[in-house]
């Protein structure tokens, strides 16, 4: 029973959830056709429509206003606005203030809907944790069993291309493992008995009996969703430039309002004075210039899901790359096949060789050399007697060769002689890639190289960034070989390998802590710790990223081609929200003075803030179609 009362609760607060993001949606949309209203026929009206606006969304806004100022003595935009929009209802100036309202909520609106994706993002972490497991018992009979219940010591039994549902130790069988997901190594891993797997990942293979060591809140999954947690609430949150400068303004208005008072003992030139104050420029200047700013983004392939990302973009001065998928294509493909010079083989000949004894396999790396032999002309034959040996390789008959290709397990006990084993293991070093040993009839004649590819369009990225004062380092779960070649290539100097989730996340922070702006680049489930936790996560879009885009700011859907733009262009929007406020102070403070004057009254001061608006609207819309220059 109280099961259910618990699932019922839940089920309430989802509703609860939705529905107040609903209720808020339809609030906006009602007070915009008031102010619609109020705008054509409002001075007709016995009662002007604006008032719906002013009591649904300027309410909110007055008492958010007044606890920040009882509670904390928090002067914020907020503050200005609720100030603005007394002014306006004391003149008469209501659509005045029913419009100001208006553009406040919708801002916390999105606000809003980004904290609830954010939580979705998190509970689909968790969801990657298979459900049940196969728990063998002490009887030998197996049973399924709800994951989470699946107690440390237990053994479960994980079949081919099920996902392993615990962290532990292989107790018996040969297979390999795609551990993307935790390490982000684009090549499966050979595990066998003794070796170590973890919660989320693949099996890609063999059968294999696991023996839990970490099950259930405990495991790697269910780990890396408290870290992404943490790395939220950890994250710092940027105060607008127009909260920053709200606390001059709004003392500077109040005073020139009491001053003018004081002088002229005209209640009306006071108030009138705080209505040409009203700041829809002032308000409209950072969200018009964002507004412009994503939307040239999103015509270069970025979707910014954070109102303040590229605010925060434009002060990173160091980005964190992810290696696997991000600055390379996240596919294994023939990087060398290197013959021994005393086996009679040249590179097509062996190619052709391993090509047809892989021919059959299933295996990522089986199929990256019959590819790479297509590519090259060479077409495989057809072998006999093909048998794959998950965690070693592939045995097989090809023509009148037997041929087994694998590791240096396989080699040893197939009694093949490595001798010449420094000098293959030195080929594959050059392209930081996994070696396979290749043995023909019993004795060994070369080795194939595979790696990670590397982006055509990478070098010149990290040398854009790095013209703009923005400094490259990599971090990576792959191995240091692999992750050296990859930086070598494209200039990266500072290189962190064999990085697990919560090392990124460390190293995000400790970057920060030496009080730099961090900007993380990556593409994995094993990249959203660091991704939510730095000044600004990019995550690169695509099949099984889902993840990585809930946690980031920012998603890359058109290729990395275009970070230095993206880079550049948040540059430009600062200086464009910096040109809006300026202009924007300055109207008012023009206005005021007129004010105190006597030149302006309330309508004609209303018609200038206005026009205000306009302009700070016009001069973002320009950020529309900026185009950075290439490097």
């Amino acid at each position: 029973m109280k099961g259910r009362i618990d699932a019922a609760l839940h089920r309430l607060e989802d509703l609860f959830d939705i529905g107040g993001i609903k209720k808020d949606i339809v609030l906006l949309v009602i007070s915009a056709v008031a102010l619609v209203a109020s705008f054509v026929a409002g001075r007709s009206l016995p009662v002007d429509p604006a008032w719906i606006a002013i009591v649904l969304c300027g309410i909110p806004i007055l008492v958010g206003a007044l606890v920040g100022l009882v509670t904390e003595f928090d002067i914020k935009a907020d503050v200005l606005v609720a100030i603005a929009l007394c002014a306006s209802v004391a003149v008469g100036e209501y659509f005045a203030a029913g419009e100001v309202a208006l553009i406040m909520q919708l801002g916390g609106l999105l606000e809003e809907v980004t904290a609830a994706r954010a939580r979705a993002g998190i509970k689909r972490l968790v969801s990657l944790t298979p459900r049940s497991a196969h728990v063998i018992g002490a009887d030998g009979t197996v049973s399924d069993v709800p994951a989470e219940k699946v107690a440390a010591g237990a053994t479960v039994r994980v079949l081919p291309g099920e996902t392993v549902p615990v962290d532990g130790l292989i107790v018996t069988g040969l297979t390999s493992v795609d551990e993307a997901i935790v390490t982000g190594e684009p090549l499966p891993k050979d595990k066998g008995p003794g070796d170590e797997v973890s919660a989320g990942t693949v099996n890609c293979n063999g059968s294999v009996d696991v023996r839990a060591t970490r099950a259930g809140d405990d495991g790697t999954i269910a780990r890396m969703a408290r870290l992404v947690e943490s790395a939220d609430a950890g994250k710092a949150k940027i105060v607008h430039l127009a909260d920053q400068w709200a606390t001059w303004v709004v003392v500077i208005a109040l005073l020139a309002a009491a001053g003018t008072f004081l002088v002229t003992h005209e209640v009306l030139r006071a108030v009138t004075v705080l209505v040409v104050f009203c700041p829809c420029a002032f308000v409209l200047a950072t969200p018009a210039a964002i507004a412009a700013g994503i939307g040239n983004a999103t015509r270069h392939g970025f979707l910014v899901r954070e109102g303040d990302a590229l605010e925060r973009l434009a002060k990173t001065n160091r980005v964190a790359f992810d290696k696997t998928g991000t600055l390379t294509e996240g596919t294994p493909e023939l990087f060398a096949i290197e013959p021994l010079p005393e086996s009679g083989f040249d590179e097509r000949s062996l190619l052709g060789l391993v090509a047809s004894a892989e021919a059959k396999s299933e295996h990522p790396l089986g199929k990256a050399v019959v590819d790479a032999a297509r590519k090259a002309g060479i077409e495989p034959v057809a072998s006999d007697a093909f048998e794959a040996l998950p965690g070693l390789g592939i045995r097989a008959r090809v023509g009148n060769s037997s041929v087994a290709v694998g590791n240096k397990t396989l080699m040893i006990k197939d009694g093949i002689s490595l001798n010449r084993q420094d000098y293959l293991v030195d080929m594959a070093g050059q392209g930081g890639g996994s070696i396979s040993y290749v043995a023909v009839d019993g004795a060994l004649a070369g080795a194939v190289v595979l790696s990670d590819t590397v982006r055509t369009d990478a070098g010149e990225v990290v040398e854009n960034l790095r013209s703009q004062g923005i400094e490259p380092v990599m971090l990576t779960g792959d191995a240091p070989e692999p992750a050296r070649a990859v930086a070598a290539r494209l200039g990266i100097e500072e290189i962190f390998p064999h990085y697990l989730p919560e090392d990124k996340l460390a190293a995000i922070e400790r970057m920060e802590s030496q009080g730099r702006k961090v900007a993380m680049i990556g593409d994995g489930v094993n990249d959203a710790p660091a991704l939510r936790r730095a000044y600004v996560g990019l995550a690169i879009g695509g099949v099984g990223s889902d993840i990585a885009m809930e946690a980031a700011d920012i998603t890359v859907v058109g290729g990395i081609a275009d970070l230095p733009h993206l880079f550049a262009l948040s540059r430009k929007m600062m200086r464009k929200i910096k040109a809006n406020l300026t202009f924007s102070m300055t109207l008012n403070f023009v206005a005021i003075a007129l004010a105190i004057a006597a030149v302006l009254d309330p309508v004609t001061g209303a018609l200038v803030h206005n026009c205000g608006s306009v302009f700070v609207v016009v001069n973002s819309a320009l950020l529309l179609r900026w185009e950075s220059q290439k490097g």
